[in-house]
C-alpha cells in the first residue's frame, strides 16, 4: 500500500518509507541513519510524510526533524531509543548539561506534524538505576546527564502532534521551547510512575497552544508551564488551553513553574480529571517571572500522599510564591540570574478555580512569603473532601524549593493560607470522611491575609466539639 521513497501518493503528497533508506525492524538495529536519511529527503523536496511502517521495532540513536514533514508512525510500529548511554551527547539545555540529553530534536521547525496509531518508546528504565518500591535510584554522572527526553522542539512554528501514543521516557518527554501555534490531541503518554523527572508535556516559552483530549500519566508533573532561563530569549509562555485530559502523577497533574523568569499568563484549563495523583493543581512560582490571569474550571482531583522522593503533600490545589532557595544543587548555578546566587520572586495574581472538586489527604494550600505575592484568587464552586487514605502521617505542606521551610508542619485545614490578599470563597464546602487523624483541624485556617471573603460558604472542622470551623489571625 506504501509507494516507496519519491513516489507520489497523492498529486499533493510524497510518501517517504524509512525502510527504502535503509531501516531494519528488529529491535536492534540503529535505525537513526535511515530516519534522518528519509527526513532530510522530504524536507529537501519541499514537504512530505515520512513513514514508520507497521509490523515491526525501529530501535534508533538521536536524529531531528525538519519542517514541511509529517512524521507518522504506523499501527504496530514502534521507534525505540537506543539504550546505550553513549548515544546521547547534545544537553537538552544548552550550555546546562546536567539536565538530561535529546533524543528525536529539532530546531527552528516549521508545519511539523507527529501522528499515527503506533508508539514512540524512550526505553526510560533503560537509563534508570535500582528499582526501590517507588521509584527508580538515578545513576551517577559527572558532567552530562544522559538520560534522554523524548521530543525537544527549540522555536517550532505551526507544530502538530497527535493520534500517537508516547511511552517510556527517561526524563522530559513532550518539550517545546519557544513554539508558536501547536497543537497537542488525542494522544496517549504513558511514563513509569517510577521514574523521576519524567514530566508529560512541557510548555517552555510557548504561546497559542492548545492541549486536548489526552490521556497522562507520568511519575512527574503531567501538563508543566515554564520559562527556563536557559532559552529565555523566547519571551512569554501564554494563551495557551488544556481541555478533556486524564492525567495520573506522582508529582503535579497541572503545574505552572517553577521555573519561571518571565510571565506565564492568559492559561485556561477546563474539563479535566485528575486521579492517583500526589498533587493536583499546582502554581509553584520560584523566580521573578509572573503568573497571572489562568483559569481552572470543571475539574475533579483525587490526590494521595507518596513517599518523600516525590514532591508534594497531596495538596489538592497549591497556588506558592516564594524565592527559591539558594543551594549547591548540581544546577543551582542556572535557576538565578547570571552571576547572582540568590533570586526574587514574582507575583500570583487572578487566579480563579471554578466547580472543582477534590478528594484528598490534604487541603488547599494558597501562601507566598508576602501578601502582596499572592492575590485575587477566587474559588467559586469548590468542593474539598478529606479522607485518610494511606499509612503516612501527613500534616505537612511542602512549600519546597524555597527559602522559607519547605516542609511546613501543620494541621490539615480544607483550605490553608499563609500570607496573600484577596482571597475569594465562594458556594464552596469542605467535609471529613470517616477516617479522621489527629491532626485533621479546621474548614479555614487564615495566617496574614489581607482582605479574606467567604460567601455562601458551607464547613465544619474534623471535630465540631472541639474546635471552631473557621480560624484567622488577622
Amino acid at each position: 500500500m506504501l509507494a516507496m521513497a519519491g513516489n507520489t501518493a497523492s498529486a499533493q503528497q510524497k510518501i517517504y518509507n524509512v525502510t527504502a533508506y535503509g531501516a531494519v525492524a528488529d529491535g536492534r538495529t540503529d535505525n537513526a541513519t535511515a530516519i534522518q536519511k528519509a527526513i532530510d529527503a522530504a524536507s529537501a523536496a519541499g514537504g512530505g510524510t515520512v513513514i514508520i511502517p507497521s509490523g515491526g521495532i525501529y530501535m534508533a540513536s538521536p536524529f531531528n526533524l525538519r519542517s514541511n514533514i509529517v512524521f507518522e508512525v504506523e499501527v504496530n510500529a514502534r521507534v525505540l531509543a537506543n539504550p546505550d548511554e553513549k548515544a546521547y551527547t547534545k544537553s537538552a539545555f544548552r550550555d546546562n548539561k546536567g539536565e538530561g540529553t535529546i533524543w528525536i530534536g529539532g530546531e527552528k521547525l516549521e508545519n511539523v506534524t507527529i501522528c499515527g496509531a503506533g508508539t514512540i518508546d524512550g526505553n526510560g528504565t533503560s537509563f534508570m538505576g535500582a528499582e526501590l518500591e517507588d521509584s527508580y535510584v538515578l545513576k551517577p554522572f559527572n558532567i552530562v546527564d544522559p538520560r534522554p527526553h523524548l521530543l525537544t522542539i527549540v522555536g517550532g512554528k505551526n507544530i502538530r502532534i497527535r493520534d500517537l501514543h508516547i511511552r517510556n521516557s527517561a526524563y522530559w518527554t513532550v518539550h517545546l521551547i519557544g513554539c508558536d501555534d501547536v497543537a497537542i490531541d488525542n494522544i496517549t503518554l504513558l511514563n513509569s510512575l517510577k521514574v523521576r523527572n519524567s514530566d508529560g508535556i512541557d510548555l517552555d516559552h510557548s504561546k497559542n497552544v492548545r492541549i486536548s483530549n489526552s490521556y497522562i500519566e507520568s511519575g512527574d508533573d503531567c501538563i508543566c508551564f515554564k520559562n527556563r532561563r536557559e532559552y529565555e530569549e523566547f519571551g512569554a509562555c501564554e494563551n495557551i488551553t488544556v481541555t478533556n485530559c486524564t492525567m495520573t502523577s506522582r508529582s503535579c497533574a497541572i503545574k505552572i513553574g517553577s521555573e519561571n523568569m518571565d510571565r506565564i499568563s492568559n492559561i485556561l484549563i477546563n474539563n479535566c480529571i485528575v486521579t492517583k495523583s500526589n498533587r493536583g493543581i499546582g502554581i509553584q512560582n520560584r523566580d521573578e517571572g509572573t503568573v497571572s490571569d489562568v483559569i481552572f474550571s470543571n475539574i475533579i482531583v483525587d490526590s494521595h500522599l507518596f513517599s518523600d522522593v516525590w514532591w508534594g503533600k497531596a495538596e489538592p490545589i497549591y497556588v506558592t510564591a516564594y524565592s527559591r532557595a539558594s543551594g549547591n544543587h548540581k544546577d543551582a548555578g542556572w535557576r538565578f540570574p547570571k552571576g547572582q546566587t540568590e533570586g526574587k520572586v514574582g507575583a500570583v495574581t487572578n487566579i480563579s478555580f471554578s466547580n472543582v472538586k477534590c478528594t484528598s489527604e490534604n487541603g488547599i494550600y494558597v501562601g507566598g512569603e508576602s501578601a502582596d505575592k499572592v492575590s485575587n484568587i477566587t474559588f467559586d464552586q469548590v468542593d474539598v473532601l478529606i479522607n485518610k487514605t494511606t499509612t503516612i502521617p501527613g500534616g505537612i505542606y511542602d512549600r519546597r524549593p524555597s527559602k522559607v521551610e519547605g516542609l511546613l508542619k501543620a494541621n490539615v485545614a480544607g483550605f490553608y493560607f499563609d500570607k496573600a490578599a484577596m482571597i475569594t470563597i465562594r458556594n464552596s464546602s469542605v467535609n471529613w470522611g470517616d477516617k479522621r487523624p489527629a491532626n485533621f483541624a479546621h474548614a479555614i485556617e487564615s495566617h496574614d491575609v489581607r482582605d479574606l471573603k467567604l460567601v455562601n460558604f458551607d464547613g465544619l472542622s474534623a471535630f465540631p466539639q472541639k474546635l471552631k470551623p473557621v480560624i484567622k489571625d488577622k
